[in-house]
């Protein structure tokens, strides 16, 4: 496994914990198949395996996207370089972007100062060497973005900025959902090696959202799940929920 792989996963599993307002105490290890082992106090330990959802058929939008997703990398891109420029600090950042973007060159320059500047202000007050999430929405930001989500983590030796759902809109999140959680119970029995007294799944996803006009939190608590996993969540990072599937 490449090393920005395992220090992302890190990253990830403890903004979960952070965020999952039942998470057992105890010592969270890094690990391989399982991602990590949790070492509880009743000496009992917990195998937990993370995994991003990823849409089957991704939803198809208008021609002119292309041109629509390259000014909102262009913006990220800019904001990246302007924040790094007197920072040192690795940060996973998340942009979600409004429907609509259509700026020319001197705008984008314009609102990519405005971004990296209330970015600057929020990881100014938080410290550097300490686990820290922050979400940015509302009035804090320019129309182009609905929000930005902040993760900070000591152990991260590497940038990541970037769109959220960058793999795409689901035409069917339940479907995707049982599609990760079908794969990964294919690999059980690799985990199984571990001797491990539970397994959970964690699958993440940067924005729970479906091309669909319909509810979708109750969607998914309503819709029956089925896994060899104990536990499986599905990990809403920029909204920070966590739905329990089974």
């Amino acid at each position: 496994m490449k090393p920005e792989k395992k220090q992302i996963e890190i990253l990830l599993m403890h903004y979960f914990r952070d965020c999952h307002a039942h998470f057992p105490k105890g010592k969270l290890v890094p690990s391989e198949s399982p991602d990590f082992i949790l070492k509880l106090k009743t000496r009992n330990s917990v195998g937990i395996e993370l995994t991003r959802l990823k849409p089957v058929n991704t939803f198809i939008y208008e021609k002119n996207l292309p041109e629509y997703i390259e000014e909102q990398v262009q913006i990220i891109t800019l904001v990246k370089s302007l924040f790094e420029k007197s920072s040192q600090q690795k940060l996973f950042v998340k942009f979600l972007f409004s429907d609509k973007i259509d700026l020319d060159d001197e705008k984008k320059v314009m609102i990519s100062l405005q971004i990296t500047n209330v970015i600057r202000n929020a990881v100014g007050q938080k410290e550097p060497d300490e686990f820290f999430s922050i979400l940015l929405e509302g009035t804090f930001l320019p129309p182009v973005l609905e929000s930005i989500l902040i993760i900070n983590h000591p152990v991260m030796k590497v940038s990541v900025w970037e769109r959220s759902n960058n793999l795409g809109i689901s035409n069917n999140v339940p479907d995707d959902v049982k599609a990760a959680i079908l794969k990964k119970d294919a690999k059980l029995r690799l985990y199984h090696r571990q001797s491990l007294n539970y397994y959970w799944l964690v699958i993440t996803t940067d924005m729970l959202r479906g091309t669909r006009n319909y509810n979708l939190h109750d969607k998914i608590i309503n819709h029956v799940f089925e896994s060899r996993f104990q536990n499986v969540f599905l990990f809403d990072l920029i909204g920070a929920k966590v739905l329990q599937l089974v």
